[in-house]
C-alpha cells in the first residue's frame, strides 16, 4: 500500500479517536527490505524507521542518514546485551528494554557517555513464554527500577499475541503506562494500527503495509 494511503488512514484514525492531527508517529519498519524500496520511502519524505537487527542497521543507515538529513532509526527488535554498545551509538530510540541485565548495561553506558537513546519498556502483555518482554505483573517494579537508574524512559511497548484480539492488550499497555507516568505507547502494526490509535498509540510500527513482504533473513 502506498505511503500516502497509510498516512491518510492514520489521519482518519486520529480524527475518529478525537486526537490531534500528527499525534501518532509512523515508524516504517524497514528490516530485511531491499534498498530500492527503502530509498523510495525516503524519497517520499518518511524520516522515521524501525530496525530489528543491529548489524543490518549499522550496515545500511549511516550512508542514508547523510543522504537524507533528519532521519531517525529506532530499535524495535530484541536487543542482545552484547550488542548494547553498538545500539546506543546507532539508534535514537530503543523500544525493547525488556530485562534487568539489559537495563543495567544501558544505564552504565548512559552514565559513561552522558547521553542515551530514549527507551520504551517492552511489556509481554500476553505473558507468552516464547516472547520477550516484562510480564504485566512485574512491569511496575521494573519501570521503577529503570527510573532509579536514570534511564530516559519514553513509554511502554507491546506486541499482542498473533491469535488474539489486540484490543485488551492495547488497553492494558495504556493502563501500565498511565499509572507509571509514561505517555509514550509503542503499539500497533500493519494489521491493527488503527485499533492501536483508538487506544492511544503514540508510535505505530508498520512494515509490510508500506514495503510489501520481507525477504528471508540471511543465514548468520
Amino acid at each position: 500500500m502506498p505511503l500516502p494511503d497509510i498516512r491518510a488512514r492514520i489521519a482518519a484514525a486520529e480524527l475518529a479517536a478525537g486526537r490531534a492531527p500528527g499525534s501518532v508517529q509512523l515508524i516504517a519498519v524497514s528490516k530485511l527490505q531491499p534498498a530500492e524500496r527503502v530509498r523510495g520511502v525516503l524519497d517520499e519524505g518518511q524520516r522515521l524507521f524501525g530496525e530489528n537487527y543491529v548489524q543490518e542497521a549499522a550496515h545500511k543507515w549511516p550512508a542514508w542518514r547523510e543522504a537524507y538529513p533528519g532521519t531517525e532509526v529506532h530499535m524495535i527488535g530484541p536487543l542482545q546485551t552484547n550488542k548494547a554498545k553498538q545500539a546506543v551509538e546507532l539508534f535514537e530510540c530503543i523500544h525493547t528494554l525488556d530485562r534487568p541485565s539489559l537495563a543495567e548495561r544501558l544505564a552504565r553506558m548512559a552514565q559513561a557517555r552522558g547521553v542515551s537513546p530514549a527507551m520504551f519498556v517492552q511489556v509481554n502483555t500476553g505473558a507468552e513464554p516464547q516472547k520477550a518482554g516484562i510480564v504485566p505483573d512485574m512491569a511496575d517494579d521494573f519501570i521503577a527500577a529503570c527510573k532509579m537508574m536514570d534511564l530516559p524512559l519514553a513509554g511502554v511497548m507491546c506486541i499482542p499475541p498473533d491469535d488474539q484480539d489486540p484490543t485488551p492488550h492495547f488497553a492494558l499497555l495504556r493502563e501500565i503506562g498511565a499509572r507509571n507516568g509514561l505517555t509514550g505507547l509503542s503499539m500497533g502494526m500493519s494489521s491493527d494500527f488503527e485499533i492501536a490509535i483508538a487506544h492511544g498509540a503514540t508510535h505505530i510500527r508498520v512494515g509490510s503495509a508500506i514495503f510489501g513482504d520481507r525477504a528471508p533473513r540471511p543465514a548468520p
